[in-house]
């Protein structure tokens, strides 16, 4: 019997970029082809990078030439490769370069410098595919690109227009995560809300049953699988408030990832964003008059070029008014290629900074008083992790790696990640919250 080739993997930057490693790995396994942990021991190294900011393409370029001193033999994939010169230049010893989402020129740079005989007892996958992430929780990519054209952003470029997955591949990937043991599913793409758009919202069917190609629709159908539903990456469209009603029913988690990037109008305007403060005002107003319990999360830039101190008031004022339950401040970092390069009014970077922790600490005062709003109730808990000290676990709502976490004393009952419970909140802080187990749900 022929010895399996080995295959080294390096995995870089956000959510979407994760489940294209997760397809990789599963046509990888699926061939035969032996996942290693190690670059000693593997015969080729696949690294996906991200070239999203400057920061992260350091990170990607160093990620490739480490794999290259350590192993020798790297296909390099993922948004750094769309600037494939920029790679080369770094390292043009590499066997292969491709852009995101490009699993077919992945495996056809694989199948060139590591040919890999079938084998049917080697060549063997579960239905769910590899997952990078633990085995209780996993993100569902819905589409790729995006149509916007922000002024700060080159993921357009990177990953090009909306490309929406048809619905019953979303819902048999869905279905067979759920089999496999998965209890949340992370819905995540460049722009969810904008699910379908390319397709004129077709029908399409699963299970028997007619699905529009629309992120209301693949919600309800969704929020039937019986596990966690949680929506990321939400682009502030009116309809949006069409899908809050599935989460005051409970059909899907009562939590919503809107990046709204600033309040200011002119910055907006500058940055080519949506709307304005006032018109995001409306929406949350909105959103928690249906669905009371909504945890609300959003992302803003501060230090973005022409930004004034009147600008940055205006944020700040947003922020008091709206009262998000979860935020994330990024200084404005330019990106080769973003058109916000070319504006007036570059900033220092130390305004940048001192903005940043001017809105994180008044984001803090806000998230405190929220989470101890929270102390002496009864709440879902989906474990995480357990060890000797008790167990880590995130209500409905916390999304994994990016918001807070619950710690819990479990006292010697016996329990495992991937269960969920119910706990006591007892205490809490800036960002967590302290719980005791009162009882183990399933």
């Amino acid at each position: 019997m022929p010895k399996p080739k080995n295959v080294g993997f390096v995995s870089l930057g956000c959510p979407k970029a994760l489940v294209d490693s997760e397809q990789i790995l599963t046509r990888l396994r699926a061939e035969g082809y032996r996942i290693s942990p190690s670059y000693e021991d593997a015969d080729l190294v696949v690294v996906n990078t991200c070239g999203f900011i400057d920061a992260a393409v350091a990170e990607s370029l160093d990620a490739i030439g480490e794999a290259l001193e350590e192993n020798g033999k790297v296909i390099v994939t993922g948004c750094l490769g769309v600037k494939k010169d920029v790679v080369l230049e770094a390292h043009p010893q590499v066997l292969a370069v491709t852009g995101p989402h490009a699993l077919e020129e992945v495996m056809q740079a694989v199948h060139q410098h590591l040919p890999q005989p079938h084998d049917p007892y080697t060549s063997l996958v579960p239905p769910q595919g590899i997952r990078l992430t633990p085995r209780h929780y996993a993100y569902l990519k819905i589409s790729e690109g995006c149509n916007h054209q922000c002024t700060f952003c080159i993921i357009p470029f990177l990953r090009g227009p909306l490309v929406s997955r048809p619905v019953h591949e979303v819902m048999q990937e869905a279905e067979n995560l759920a089999k496999a043991g998965v209890r949340e599913l992370v819905v995540v793409a460049q722009d969810t809300a904008a699910y379908g758009l390319d397709m004129h919202y077709r029908t399409g069917f699963w299970n028997g049953k007619p699905i529009r190609t629309r992120i209301t629709d693949l919600s309800r159908a969704l929020g039937e699988l019986g596990i966690w539903v949680r929506l990321m990456y939400v682009y502030p469209y009116p309809a949006v408030s069409d899908v809050v009603p599935l989460m005051a029913e409970g059909k899907i988690l009562p939590y919503l990832d809107v990046p709204l990037q600033h309040a200011s109008p002119k910055i907006l305007k500058a940055m080519k964003r949506p709307a304005g403060g006032e018109n995001a005002l409306n929406h949350i107003r909105r959103w928690r008059e249906i669905c009371p319990d909504i945890t609300l999360r959003s992302t803003f830039i501060v230090g973005f070029p022409g930004e004034t101190e009147q600008d940055f008031d205006k944020l700040l004022g947003f922020l008091e008014e709206a009262q998000l339950d979860r935020v994330g401040c990024f200084t404005y970092s330019p990106v080769e290629g973003a058109v916000a390069n070319e504006l007036a009014g570059a900033l220092p970077e130390e305004v940048k900074l001192e903005r940043q922790a001017r809105l994180m600490e008044l984001q803090e005062e806000i998230s405190a008083a929220k989470l101890a709003a929270k102390v002496g109730k009864k709440l879902t808990v989906l474990v995480d992790e357990v060890d000797e000290e008790g167990a880590i676990g995130r209500t409905s709502g916390d999304a994994p790696e990016v918001d807070g976490v619950v710690f819990l004393d479990v006292g010697d009952r016996q329990i495992q990640a991937g269960e969920w419970v119910e706990a006591e909140i007892t205490d809490s802080d800036a960002h967590d919250l302290y719980g005791a187990l009162t009882q183990i749900i399933h």
